[in-house]
């Protein structure tokens, strides 16, 4: 039994991983097309309705009515594996010592934006709504890989509201803003599942990697926080940005489905090994629930305009990651009551990231940007899983924006690099992790059409 409460960690591990994704991890900052091209260095510049994302405080500033509508794609290419896993080789013995190259399937995600904001004419106050989709995910691995048993297919869809206001003290140059967040995530996962032990209920050798069945997750969660932010501009070729957003927390809900494929599979959830055929399935379904708490974050920023053509800006974000721990998941059926009360622990770390951006003015119309940023991985050795082989990254943009008085149209584009990730937290008796290496790269490109009333 022992054993397979170990294996019960391993379905916490994906299904919390799958519902949590920040920076670095699977926070998705560009909210804009201008800051992208900046790479996302606009905390101290925020003259455009994304600014509800970077730093409400932004929209203070902004004249009249404004509407911003805005698409982000982010190609995924395939992630490349070299080394070793627990189901490297031949299952259910000869397992874990061979060496396999493996790649993620491609894949491609759209997110849509939309901004508005209004200032009254009579007062210094301010109004926004803002809706994005920070944490998307999706990530594939083929159902015969050598991480089918970490992870086949899981996905986040998310959608995040946010009603702002922000009032402008005109004496000082300076706004303050506050506003909520609401986020709703849809989350999925498919994995196959083994164990080390032919019988989970009575741990004995041989052992190696035997297979139980298919595991599905689905769930949904509702999540509140706010944010604030500070512009200070106290000269015309300079400007000071802070911005902070709270803690969110998850609770999600919703439903296991385990289709047990093999004698071993029908001992685990409680069945007679001896009374069923060896092609005999079964299914077996829970409601199943956790508590994922996503960091806040702080953004430190500064912006400087050395010619009036010209504008320069340097952030600094900090993402509390240290508020996952680890992850506890809760199933109701007493068929999954072994998997019940086994906290997988995460240890992941505070980070920070570092952006800087440029701008410049060619024409009245045509505004030319390029930018670069980086950012630490919070993710530490002994917990980086197929889901989520994350590492420092490096990203390059540029981008321009095409503008009248009534209307801008920007354009950006983004790569972003792994640092290729050496890993060697591969564990036989749990059957996780790896001994190897993981390489990315992510391709990014944004468009938003800002109209003015």
């Amino acid at each position: 039994m022992r054993k397979w409460l170990r294996w019960a960690g391993v379905v916490c591990a994906i299904w919390g991983s799958s519902g949590v994704c920040h920076a670095a991890g699977f926070r998705v900052s560009e909210q804009g097309a201008k800051a992208m091209a900046m790479g996302n260095a606009f905390a101290a510049q925020a003259d455009d309705p994304s600014a509800l994302y970077f730093n409400p405080a932004g929209i203070s500033f902004l004249p009249g009515a404004q509407v911003n509508l805005g698409a982000l794609t982010i190609l995924v290419p395939q992630t490349e594996f070299h080394g070793t896993t627990p189901l490297s080789g031949t299952p259910p013995l000869d397992t874990g010592g061979s060496v396999v190259t493996e790649k993620s399937k491609r894949d491609m995600i759209i997110t849509p934006t939309l901004y508005a904001t209004y200032s009254l004419e009579a007062t210094p106050l301010s109004f926004g709504l803002g809706m994005n989709a920070i944490y998307p995910l999706s990530k594939s691995w083929d159902d015969s890989s050598v991480f089918r048993n970490q992870v086949q297919t899981a996905s986040i869809k998310p959608i995040n509201f946010q009603p702002t206001v922000a009032y402008r003290f005109d004496d000082l140059n300076l706004a303050l803003a506050g506003g909520f967040d609401v986020t709703y995530a849809q989350v999925s996962l498919q994995k196959s599942a083994y164990s080390p032990a032919i019988d989970p209920s009575a741990p004995a050798p041989p052992f190696g990697a035997y297979e139980v069945g298919s595991l599905g997750l689905d769930g949904t969660a509702t999540g509140y926080g706010y944010n604030l932010g500070l512009l200070w501009k106290p000269r015309q070729e300079l400007a000071f940005g802070v911005a902070y957003r709270s803690k969110i927390t998850l609770d999600i809900d919703g439903d296991a489905n385990f289709l047990a494929t093999t004698p071993t599979g029908m001992g685990a959830i409680g069945l007679s090994e001896t009374s069923v055929s060896p092609y005999t399935r079964a299914r077996a379904t829970s409601a199943a629930s956790t508590r994922i708490t996503l960091p806040d974050t702080l953004d430190l920023a500064v912006a400087w305009h050395p010619t009036p053509k010209t504008t320069l800006e340097f952030d600094a974000t900090r993402t509390g990651w240290s508020s996952f721990q680890q992850l506890l998941i809760n199933f109701d059926s007493p068929q999954f009551a072994a998997f019940n009360n086994q906290p997988d622990p995460r240890n992941w770390r505070d980070v920070w990231g570092y952006k800087f951006g440029g701008e410049y003015a060619l024409t009245p119309m045509l505004d030319l940007r390029a930018g670069y940023f980086f950012d630490q991985t919070p993710v530490p050795d002994e917990t980086v899983d197929p889901l989520l082989p994350d590492a420092d990254r490096h990203s390059f943009s540029f981008g321009a924006g095409l503008h009248n008085a009534f209307c801008t149209l920007d354009l950006a584009y983004m790569w972003v690099h792994f640092v290729d990730r050496d890993v060697h937290n591969q564990d036989m008796a749990t059957l996780r992790g790896e001994n190897g290496t993981f390489k990315s790269d992510v391709y990014l490109l944004a468009a938003n059409l800002n109209l003015k009333f």
